[in-house]
C-alpha cells in the first residue's frame, strides 16, 4: 500500500509579489503595481505583463513610488486580498 502525503501538515505557502506604490489616497490601503516579465506563448520574447494589487496597509507607512513586498492574505474586503510585508526603498 503507497502512503500518500498527509494534506492538514502540509502548511500553505503564501504568494508574495514586489511592486510599486501608485496610490495611498484611501484609509488602510495602498495600490500597487507588480510588472511580471513573462515570455509570450508563442514567440518566446519576453514582454511585461502589470497587475494592480489592492493592499492592507494598518500603519499607513508606504508612500507613493515605495518599491514594497506584499503577501497574500484572507480576503479584508471586496478587493483586498493582500497585506504589506516590507517597505524595500523609499
Amino acid at each position: 500500500m503507497s502512503e500518500q502525503p498527509n494534506q492538514e501538515t502540509a502548511a500553505h505557502v503564501r504568494k508574495t509579489r514586489v511592486g510599486v506604490v501608485t496610490s495611498n489616497k484611501m484609509s488602510k490601503t495602498l495600490v500597487v503595481e507588480h510588472v511580471a516579465r513573462v515570455p509570450h506563448p508563442k514567440f518566446n520574447k519576453i514582454v511585461k505583463r502589470s497587475k494592480k494589487y489592492y493592499v492592507h496597509d494598518e500603519k499607513g507607512e508606504a508612500q507613493i513610488g515605495d518599491k514594497v513586498r506584499i503577501v497574500e492574505t484572507r480576503p479584508l474586503s471586496k478587493l483586498k486580498r493582500w497585506s504589506l510585508e516590507k517597505v524595500l526603498s523609499h
